[in-house]
């Protein structure tokens, strides 16, 4: 059951997996681009970065800087996808809910889409183009 969840062998067409990839690329790299810009700030952002669940600042940050860079890059290659999206579904959860919990939804906004998108493309798979579709058939294979 796990291994069919994590590595599924099966997609339905070229054109639905054409568009997996595309919002997979689209918004990995957005997402990855708010981690870069972390990275490259990290000492300015250690002083004033939310705090939200009660780690320290700089675990927060680091954890932040994880799901937004390193999981965005399975994301987009499609490696260990959905192990992936958790930290980034987690983290915006913690955003829009916590973060900015009690402003108006124009402050959560963006957050929100990147919230919706992940937990849809959570729900569907990878598609066709990604290493875990690669791996589900080659294990698909070796098991026949």
């Amino acid at each position: 059951m796990i291994y069919n969840f994590l590595f599924p062998a099966k997609y339905n067409d070229t054109r639905g997996s054409s568009l997996l990839l595309v919002l997979r690329i689209l918004f990995g790299l957005l997402l990855m681009h708010h981690g870069l810009q972390k990275v490259m700030n990290f000492q300015e952002l250690s002083h004033s970065f939310p705090d939200p669940i009660g780690l320290g600042v700089d675990v927060s940050l680091s954890l932040a800087i994880f799901a937004e860079l390193v999981c965005s890059i399975g994301f987009i290659v499609g490696f260990l996808y959905r192990l992936a999206l958790i930290p980034m579904i987690f983290t915006m959860c913690v955003v829009v809910f916590v973060v900015f919990g009690h402003q108006p939804f124009s402050a959560k906004e963006l957050p929100f889409i990147y919230l919706s998108v992940f937990i849809i493309l959570y729900i569907t798979g990878p598609g066709k183009y990604s290493i875990d579709h690669f791996i589900g058939d080659k294990l698909t294979k070796r098991t026949k």
